[in-house]
């Protein structure tokens, strides 16, 4: 139980975040471009530091760290669906820029720039909005759960007193603050992450100790399983191809095939150009450079969290070992602290992830709240909105968002099935028309409305009544093939019964983009050298993605591995590490300076 000391760092901690938020609320309410994006002058540093914060959620931890556990190593592909934040790999070689290139505040406002202003790019605008909102809702709900779920687990309270005690308080400075506010803290909350890590892992490396064989437990329904392992087994990061989980763990057992969906999932995801908070970095970034600085710095910082979630893991599978097996994995990280941290340090580590979870909080409140504002308040409802009154609706649809989340989040039981859904079956629902529109030039706003809208409702159903009725071993594949079909089949239809896209719209945005693809129609009517500066920086680009992806992967591995002592795997790893960064240092980041600007050209 929490003492004294414990209570009162906590305390300290919780208020001071709320007083920085209140203080940066003057430069936050100059505008919206200042409310949103910090009026694009963030050092790029300050950008990837935040990201990491943000990604470095607590739900995540949680749920991670119940894979690592009950998994070993295999858990960390288990996680390619969104924990490993694969995007990054790709928004850091060249989605990022691409993005950044736009110079708009949301990806629904993106829309107008690729599909015109008329009716067709205002359809996509509000369909990408609702669609952006409905995901945060989603997103706001899952953090919530595990967020309560952790701090109510100390304080003794009802789980969701907890996280509303929690969200309130992101919510106030958030509102006041805004990008600003969201930013700042996060670095600071960033460097409490860090403090965490360091701590949780040292603390493993001297007091995990890991029998040859032992036995995790498993969720079953509304109870629990245990399942046996040997630890060259558990440790081993070698792929399989089947797993033998009882359980709701049993939807992983078709191991290949669900880590295959997975890959291909997260690098539509990728591809498609990401959304939400991650997103909103990029078009608050200075330049190409910075965007490719940011991403870089991004990854970096974000590879520390799976020793951390090993680390976790480790002390409880020691804990099941000498006391007793702990019965619900995703309660391993506050049992591992209330067991083994002492007092005083353990209010610090619960300060830590606090900040974890608020820093996710703040940064979905922020980012979402843009789409209300910016695409339907501003848009449609009262365009001559004076910057006070859009600040207010700022806030507002702050307060509404998390609201709404809270509500629906009394709904979950299971973290790691909404984020299941979140991550695969809503995800792969959206991916498919935000994929189509940076490749495809007969690709039209229409087209990505029928597609946002049949991939939702596909999403949402498959949900309600297919999953449930499938083997559990299906149920996973089933949520990502159904949307991704479906959302598919709409696009299609959307695209073919209506007219293309306006082509001075489709010229001027790939001028401005330069992304590769079926541009042909655009790209011949370029002169020849302007052709060729394009497909070299295109073909960098692709060159690159293909040794990033592993490297990102790698370098997340390196943690793990290290943490459970497999040397073995560890030097192989850091080999192969060592190898591809010096080859994408020559395909990519030698050429981070040198942007081609055709339009000063032409």
């Amino acid at each position: 139980m929490l003492q004294l000391v414990d209570y009162l760092i906590i305390g300290v901690y919780l208020i001071s975040i709320v007083i920085f938020g209140l203080y940066l609320e003057r430069k936050a309410s100059t505008g919206i471009d200042s409310y949103f994006l910090g009026n694009r002058n963030m050092p790029w540093w300050v950008l990837g530091a935040s990201g990491m914060a943000s990604n470095t959620d607590l739900a995540g931890t949680m749920v991670i760290s119940a894979l690592i556990y009950a998994v070993g190593a295999k858990g960390f592909f288990i996680e390619i669906r969104g924990g490993v934040v694969l995007i990054m790999a790709i928004l850091m070689i060249f989605m990022g820029k691409w993005n950044r290139r736009a110079q708009v505040m949301t990806l629904a406002e993106w829309m107008r720039f690729r599909f015109g202003e008329g009716r067709e790019g205002n359809t996509a605008r509000i369909i990408s909005a609702i669609a952006n909102l409905m995901f945060a809702v989603g997103a706001m709900s899952y953090f919530t759960v595990a967020g309560g779920k952790f701090l109510g687990q100390f304080l003794g309270i009802n789980d969701e007193l907890a996280s509303i005690a929690l969200v309130s308080l992101a919510l106030i400075y958030t509102a006041a603050s805004g990008f600003y506010g969201v930013v700042w803290t996060d670095v600071f909350q960033g460097i409490l992450i860090f403090v965490a890590i360091i701590y949780v892992c040292v603390l493993a490396l001297q007091i995990a100790t890991i029998p040859e064989t032992f036995s995790v437990s498993i969720p079953s329904g509304d109870g629990f399983e245990l399942k046996q392992w040997n630890f060259a087994d558990w440790s081993s990061i070698s792929p399989s191809l089947t797993l033998e989980l009882p359980g709701d763990y049993s939807i992983f057992n078709l191991f290949g095939g669900v880590i295959f969906f997975y890959l291909v999932k997260e690098c539509m995801a990728g591809v498609g150009g990401g959304g939400g908070y991650m997103v909103q970095r990029y078009f608050a970034a200075k330049s190409d450079r910075e965007a490719g600085l940011l991403s870089l710095f991004w990854i970096l910082l974000l590879s520390f969290r799976w020793p951390l979630v090993t680390a976790f893991a480790m002390l409880g599978i020691h804990y099941g070992a000498t006391q007793g097996v702990i019965s619900d994995p995703e309660l391993i990280l506050p049992t591992v602290i209330s067991e083994y941290v002492p007092v005083g340090i353990k209010g610090v580590l619960i300060a830590c992830f606090l900040a974890a979870a608020m820093s996710t909080f703040d940064s979905i409140i922020n980012s979402s709240a843009a789409y209300w504002v910016k695409d339907i308040y501003q848009a449609y409802l009262k365009p001559q909105a004076t910057n006070q009154q859009l600040i207010t609706q700022s806030r507002l649809a702050s307060v509404v968002i998390v609201v709404v989340g809270m509500l629906f989040s009394y709904q979950i039981k299971n973290i790691n099935e909404i984020w299941g859904w979140l991550t695969l079956g809503l995800g792969a629902g959206l991916s498919i028309p935000l994929v189509l529109r940076w490749y495809w030039w007969r690709f039209n706003g229409y087209g990505f409305a029928a597609g946002t809208v049949a991939g939702m409702l596909a999403a949402i159903l498959t949900k309600l009544f297919v999953s449930a009725s499938l083997n559990q071993q299906y149920q996973e594949i089933s949520l990502f093939l159904i949307p991704s079909i479906s959302s598919f089949i709409g696009c299609l239809i959307g695209t073919f019964f209506t007219e293309p896209t306006n082509l001075q719209v489709i010229d001027n945005f790939y001028k401005v983009t330069r992304p590769f693809g079926f541009w042909g129609i655009v790209r011949k009517n370029l002169p020849a050298n302007i052709q060729q500066k394009i497909k070299n920086e295109n073909r960098r680009d692709i060159v690159s993605t293909l040794i990033a992806i592993p490297w990102q992967l790698t370098l997340f591995m390196l943690g793990i591995t290290f943490m459970m002592k497999r040397w073995d795997t560890f030097g192989i790893l850091l080999a192969v590490f060592i190898m591809l960064s010096i080859a994408l240092y020559f395909t990519w980041f030698k050429y981070l300076s040198k942007e081609v600007k055709i339009t000063e050209e032409l």
